[in-house]
Protein backbone atom coordinates (compact mmCIF):
# COMPACT_ATOMS: atom_id res chain seq x y z
CA UNK A 1 0.00 0.00 0.00
CA UNK A 2 2.79 2.36 0.91
CA UNK A 3 4.49 1.55 -2.40
CA UNK A 4 1.33 2.40 -4.38
CA UNK A 5 0.95 5.74 -2.55
CA UNK A 6 4.57 6.62 -3.40
CA UNK A 7 3.97 5.82 -7.08
CA UNK A 8 0.78 7.91 -7.07
CA UNK A 9 2.59 10.90 -5.54
CA UNK A 10 5.39 10.53 -8.10
CA UNK A 11 2.82 10.58 -10.95
CA UNK A 12 1.17 13.71 -9.50
CA UNK A 13 4.57 15.44 -9.14
CA UNK A 14 5.57 14.56 -12.72
CA UNK A 15 2.25 15.80 -14.07
CA UNK A 16 2.60 19.08 -12.19
CA UNK A 17 6.11 19.61 -13.52
CA UNK A 18 4.94 18.92 -17.07
CA UNK A 19 2.15 21.50 -16.70
CA UNK A 20 4.62 24.11 -15.46
CA UNK A 21 6.95 23.35 -18.37
CA UNK A 22 4.10 23.68 -20.91
CA UNK A 23 3.04 27.04 -19.45
CA UNK A 24 6.63 28.33 -19.49
CA UNK A 25 7.13 27.25 -23.10
CA UNK A 26 3.88 28.92 -24.13
CA UNK A 27 4.99 32.23 -22.62
CA UNK A 28 8.23 32.33 -24.62
CA UNK A 29 7.61 34.33 -27.78
CA UNK A 30 9.32 32.97 -30.86
CA UNK A 31 11.96 35.26 -32.33
CA UNK A 32 10.96 36.80 -35.66
CA UNK A 33 12.70 35.35 -38.65
CA UNK A 34 15.75 37.35 -39.68
CA UNK A 35 15.12 39.61 -42.66
CA UNK A 36 17.02 38.65 -45.79
CA UNK A 37 20.06 40.83 -46.39
CA UNK A 38 19.38 43.90 -48.51
CA UNK A 39 21.16 43.52 -51.82
CA UNK A 40 23.88 46.12 -52.31
CA UNK A 41 23.49 48.24 -55.40
CA UNK A 42 26.57 47.92 -57.54
CA UNK A 43 28.27 51.23 -58.26
CA UNK A 44 30.24 51.38 -61.49
CA UNK A 45 33.86 52.46 -61.66
CA UNK A 46 32.79 55.43 -63.77
CA UNK A 47 30.36 56.61 -61.08
CA UNK A 48 32.84 55.99 -58.26
CA UNK A 49 35.46 58.11 -60.03
CA UNK A 50 32.87 60.80 -60.72
CA UNK A 51 31.94 60.99 -57.04
CA UNK A 52 35.60 61.65 -56.22
CA UNK A 53 35.81 64.40 -58.84
CA UNK A 54 32.59 66.11 -57.76
CA UNK A 55 33.61 66.02 -54.11
CA UNK A 56 36.95 67.63 -54.94
CA UNK A 57 35.20 70.29 -57.03
CA UNK A 58 32.69 71.15 -54.28
CA UNK A 59 29.78 69.58 -56.17
CA UNK A 60 27.07 67.24 -54.93
CA UNK A 61 25.58 64.67 -57.31
CA UNK A 62 23.33 61.65 -57.25
CA UNK A 63 22.02 59.43 -60.03
CA UNK A 64 18.32 60.32 -60.37
CA UNK A 65 15.49 57.83 -60.77
CA UNK A 66 14.62 57.14 -64.37
CA UNK A 67 18.15 57.68 -65.67
CA UNK A 68 20.63 55.06 -66.81
CA UNK A 69 24.38 55.41 -66.90
CA UNK A 70 25.93 55.62 -70.35
CA UNK A 71 29.56 55.60 -71.34
CA UNK A 72 31.30 58.97 -71.08
CA UNK A 73 33.09 59.94 -74.27
CA UNK A 74 36.84 60.33 -73.89
CA UNK A 75 38.96 60.86 -77.01
CA UNK A 76 41.22 63.47 -78.59
CA UNK A 77 38.27 65.84 -79.13
CA UNK A 78 36.14 65.23 -76.05
CA UNK A 79 36.95 64.39 -72.45
CA UNK A 80 33.99 63.87 -70.13
CA UNK A 81 33.75 62.46 -66.63
CA UNK A 82 30.25 60.99 -66.54
CA UNK A 83 27.26 60.40 -68.82
CA UNK A 84 23.66 59.28 -68.35
CA UNK A 85 20.44 59.08 -70.34
CA UNK A 86 16.69 58.62 -70.02
CA UNK A 87 15.95 55.39 -71.92
CA UNK A 88 13.40 55.83 -74.70
CA UNK A 89 13.27 59.63 -74.40
CA UNK A 90 16.24 60.67 -76.59
CA UNK A 91 17.73 62.73 -73.77
CA UNK A 92 21.33 62.34 -72.66
CA UNK A 93 23.72 64.38 -70.50
CA UNK A 94 27.50 64.46 -70.39
CA UNK A 95 29.27 66.03 -67.43
CA UNK A 96 32.69 67.58 -66.98
CA UNK A 97 33.81 68.88 -63.58
CA UNK A 98 37.03 70.50 -62.44
CA UNK A 99 38.26 71.64 -59.06
CA UNK A 100 39.77 75.14 -59.16
CA UNK A 101 41.19 75.08 -55.63
CA UNK A 102 44.79 74.34 -56.65
CA UNK A 103 44.53 76.77 -59.55
CA UNK A 104 43.47 79.44 -57.09
CA UNK A 105 46.50 78.81 -54.91
CA UNK A 106 48.76 79.21 -57.96
CA UNK A 107 46.86 82.30 -59.09
CA UNK A 108 47.19 84.03 -55.71
CA UNK A 109 50.93 83.36 -55.63
CA UNK A 110 51.54 84.63 -59.17
CA UNK A 111 48.96 87.34 -59.86
CA UNK A 112 51.28 90.14 -58.70
CA UNK A 113 54.21 88.83 -60.70
CA UNK A 114 54.35 90.71 -64.05
CA UNK A 115 56.47 87.92 -65.56
CA UNK A 116 53.64 85.43 -65.09
CA UNK A 117 50.23 85.63 -66.70
CA UNK A 118 47.82 83.31 -64.93
CA UNK A 119 44.13 83.30 -65.83
CA UNK A 120 41.69 83.89 -63.00
CA UNK A 121 40.31 80.39 -62.29
CA UNK A 122 36.81 81.81 -61.84
CA UNK A 123 36.75 82.73 -65.54
CA UNK A 124 37.84 79.35 -66.91
CA UNK A 125 34.22 78.21 -67.33
CA UNK A 126 33.80 80.63 -70.24
CA UNK A 127 36.67 79.12 -72.19
CA UNK A 128 35.52 75.57 -71.44
CA UNK A 129 31.97 76.24 -72.63
CA UNK A 130 33.03 78.08 -75.76
CA UNK A 131 35.61 75.46 -76.70
CA UNK A 132 33.03 72.67 -76.41
CA UNK A 133 30.50 74.64 -78.43
CA UNK A 134 32.99 75.14 -81.26
CA UNK A 135 34.03 71.48 -81.19
CA UNK A 136 30.47 70.17 -81.17
CA UNK A 137 29.04 72.19 -84.04
CA UNK A 138 29.99 73.50 -87.43
CA UNK A 139 27.50 76.35 -86.99
CA UNK A 140 29.25 79.44 -85.58
CA UNK A 141 25.97 81.33 -85.18
CA UNK A 142 24.89 79.36 -82.12
CA UNK A 143 22.92 81.14 -79.41
CA UNK A 144 24.99 82.08 -76.33
CA UNK A 145 23.47 83.61 -73.20
CA UNK A 146 24.46 84.53 -69.68
CA UNK A 147 22.64 82.31 -67.21
CA UNK A 148 20.14 84.26 -65.13
CA UNK A 149 20.53 84.79 -61.40
CA UNK A 150 17.52 82.65 -60.49
CA UNK A 151 19.02 79.67 -62.38
CA UNK A 152 22.47 80.29 -60.87
CA UNK A 153 20.86 80.21 -57.45
CA UNK A 154 19.43 76.74 -58.13
CA UNK A 155 22.95 75.49 -58.89
CA UNK A 156 24.55 77.47 -56.01
CA UNK A 157 26.78 78.97 -58.72
CA UNK A 158 28.23 82.47 -59.09
CA UNK A 159 28.34 82.75 -62.89
CA UNK A 160 27.50 80.78 -66.00
CA UNK A 161 26.78 80.73 -69.72
CA UNK A 162 24.65 78.55 -71.96
CA UNK A 163 25.09 77.61 -75.64
CA UNK A 164 22.22 76.25 -77.74
CA UNK A 165 23.64 74.28 -80.66
CA UNK A 166 22.50 72.62 -83.86
CA UNK A 167 24.71 69.58 -84.34
CA UNK A 168 26.08 67.95 -87.47
CA UNK A 169 25.35 64.27 -87.93
CA UNK A 170 28.30 62.70 -86.09
CA UNK A 171 28.92 59.26 -84.68
CA UNK A 172 30.69 60.76 -81.63
CA UNK A 173 27.53 62.60 -80.57
CA UNK A 174 25.27 59.63 -81.46
CA UNK A 175 23.64 61.61 -84.31
CA UNK A 176 21.78 63.87 -81.89
CA UNK A 177 20.42 66.97 -83.63
CA UNK A 178 20.65 69.52 -80.83
CA UNK A 179 22.63 70.21 -77.68
CA UNK A 180 22.51 72.71 -74.85
CA UNK A 181 25.84 73.40 -73.15
CA UNK A 182 25.65 74.74 -69.59
CA UNK A 183 28.92 76.08 -68.14
CA UNK A 184 28.95 77.15 -64.48
CA UNK A 185 31.43 78.19 -61.82
CA UNK A 186 31.50 78.72 -58.08
CA UNK A 187 34.06 81.24 -56.91
CA UNK A 188 37.35 79.74 -55.75
CA UNK A 189 35.79 76.27 -55.81
CA UNK A 190 35.09 74.55 -59.11
CA UNK A 191 33.73 74.46 -62.65
CA UNK A 192 30.79 72.40 -63.93
CA UNK A 193 29.89 71.79 -67.57
CA UNK A 194 26.80 69.83 -68.60
CA UNK A 195 25.84 69.04 -72.20
CA UNK A 196 22.22 68.02 -72.76
CA UNK A 197 21.46 66.22 -76.05
CA UNK A 198 18.12 65.80 -77.81
CA UNK A 199 16.51 65.29 -81.20
CA UNK A 200 13.58 67.58 -80.45
CA UNK A 201 13.67 71.06 -78.92
CA UNK A 202 10.28 70.54 -77.33
CA UNK A 203 8.87 71.34 -73.86
CA UNK A 204 9.89 67.91 -72.55
CA UNK A 205 13.53 68.62 -73.42
CA UNK A 206 13.58 71.96 -71.62
CA UNK A 207 11.73 70.43 -68.67
CA UNK A 208 14.47 67.79 -68.39
CA UNK A 209 17.13 70.51 -68.67
CA UNK A 210 15.47 72.50 -65.89
CA UNK A 211 15.52 69.40 -63.69
CA UNK A 212 19.30 69.00 -63.99
CA UNK A 213 19.85 71.25 -60.96
CA UNK A 214 17.86 68.78 -58.84
CA UNK A 215 20.63 66.19 -58.95
CA UNK A 216 23.88 68.10 -59.57
CA UNK A 217 24.86 71.44 -58.06
CA UNK A 218 27.56 73.16 -56.08
CA UNK A 219 27.48 72.64 -52.35
CA UNK A 220 26.19 75.69 -50.43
Amino acid sequence: MTFILKQFKQILLTTALLQVAVIAIAQVKPKPAAAPPTPQKTISRQLTDFYHLTTDAGIQFYLPTGFRESRALNNEDFSFDYAMEIPGHEFEIWFQVKSQKKNWQTYILSKNDPSKRTENPDSIYRGMGQALAKTLTEDTTYLMRNISQDVLKRYNANAGKSYLLTLPDQHATKSYKYALVIALEKNQTGTLVAICFTNEKNPEFFKNVTGVSNYIKFKP
